[in-house]
């Protein structure tokens, strides 16, 4: 059924006196008004089979159907039609009921006023209009919601095609197909399952990306783009070798030329991932842009200053803080150093604004079993592989425990990997 509104609205006078429908199609003659009048209900019945009509009026006394039992068969043909009925002479409990069952919509009174039927007209009117359009409301939120099942279908084969990729990933990958909602936390899940180093840094990163989101230099949709960015900037790297992302953290200068160009790829890597988890487009430019350079010299584009997108540029500083691996007092330094060549004075002046020192997040870095030394304290627990906790996490090395690792090691291989707070 065609639901779209009318220019010109058509009403239906039905009067078995000619002189009565002259009256009555001279009081309603304006120029979105197409009257056709009728002498009686069969001439009627024949139009309403040709022509949608916004109203019926019809008088209640005419010579074989009157004028209730014509807009009886009026609401069975065009159940949307406002329905008139001028009488002088019917009951009024009558004609109330009719208006309570919905037989007719009003009723003018004989002798009619021109106000009257004027205002009665215009909202018989407009309720075929609203009616029309609430009918055509409904269509295109039907048709919304088939274009964001297709939308779903799209991302769940996108999400298969991501999951046989990945076997570490399946069952996290099962979850993301089941609620879409969960996504974000899922796939930083994901992140740190790959390489716990890289989900340590990611919340350090949200920490310091809410806060700077918190302020009014972000619109609605730059605070979503920051903070899905912050949680999943390097979703890219899962693209790696975790052997060769173990290489570049703790021997990143025994990496070859080849090597290198593999890490500096992942930011292009991560902007497609990223349209796996949020439709924004911002959201994957962000995740490109992050290791670009205000003065250009950054990658994988070589944007330089405006170009490379807000979120992203403050994304960076956030990133830089949090990999540099120092401590946060050396980290702040370097910050304002790198202010103007590798960063945005503004995205730097904004994380001091919003970030003070001490309740910033300690730094986490890798570090070999060959480079622990007492006095360093543990970011993650090392467990053995049958389960047994051997360091907790946040505990100061000593002597002791550095060679009490060191000799388990020698019998029973440590394989978790070691982190410690900078």
């Amino acid at each position: 059924m065609n639901t779209e509104l009318p220019h010109i609205q058509y009403i239906l006078l039905v009067d078995d006196d000619s002189d009565v429908l002259s009256a009555l199609s001279g009081t309603l003659q304006r120029p979105d008004y197409s009257l056709v009048c009728c002498t009686n209900a069969e001439e009627a019945l024949g139009h309403l089979e040709r022509q949608a009509f916004a109203a019926v009026i019809s008088d209640q006394h005419m010579p074989g159907m009157n004028g209730l039992q014509l807009l009886e068969k009026v609401r069975t043909l065009q159940p949307d039609t406002s329905r008139l009925l001028i009488t002088g002479m019917l009951q009024v409990d009558t004609l109330i009921g009719a208006i309570n069952t919905g037989e007719i919509f009003r009723f003018i009174a004989k002798p009619w006023s021109r106000g009257e039927v004027i205002a009665t007209v215009e909202n018989a009117v407009q309720r075929y209009a609203l009616l029309l359009e609430n009918r055509r409301l409904q269509v295109a939120t039907q048709e919304l919601n088939v274009q964001l099942a297709s939308a779903n279908e799209r991302l769940q084969h996108n999400l298969e095609v991501v999951t046989e990729q990945k076997e570490s990933i399946d069952r996290a990958h099962d979850a993301l197909r089941q609620n879409f909602e969960h996504s974000l936390g899922l796939c930083f899940r994901l992140i740190s399952t790959f390489y716990p180093l890289l989900g340590k840094q990611a919340q350090a990163v949200v920490e310091i990306c809410r806060a700077m989101a918190a302020t009014e230099y972000f619109t609605e949709t730059e605070r979503h783009v920051l903070m899905t960015s912050a949680w999943i900037y390097d979703i890219g790297l899962v693209a790696l070798d975790r052997a060769l992302l173990h290489k570049l953290f703790t021997r990143p200068e025994a990496c070859t030329p080849e090597e290198h160009a593999l890490l500096r790829y992942h930011p292009v890597i991560g902007q497609t991932l990223a349209a796996f988890v949020d439709q924004l487009q911002e959201v994957g430019t962000t995740i490109r842009a992050h290791h670009e350079r205000f003065d250009g010299s950054g990658y994988p584009d070589g944007h330089a200053g405006e170009s490379i997108p807000w979120t992203a540029r403050c994304l960076a500083v956030a990133v830089a803080f949090v990999q540099s691996g120092m401590p946060k007092e050396q980290a702040s330094e370097y910050l304002q150093e790198e202010s103007g060549k590798g960063f945005d004075p503004e995205a730097v002046r904004l994380f001091f604004r919003t970030s003070r020192l001490s309740d910033l997040p300690r730094n986490v870095t890798e570090v070999l079993l060959s480079d622990l030394k007492p006095g360093m304290q543990l970011a993650r627990g090392i467990v053995t592989p049958s389960g047994m906790l051997l360091i907790p996490e946040g505990q100061l090395l000593s002597e002791v425990s550095v060679l009490k690792l060191a000799n388990h090691s020698r019998l029973n291989l440590v394989t978790e990997r070691l982190m410690i707070y900078t």
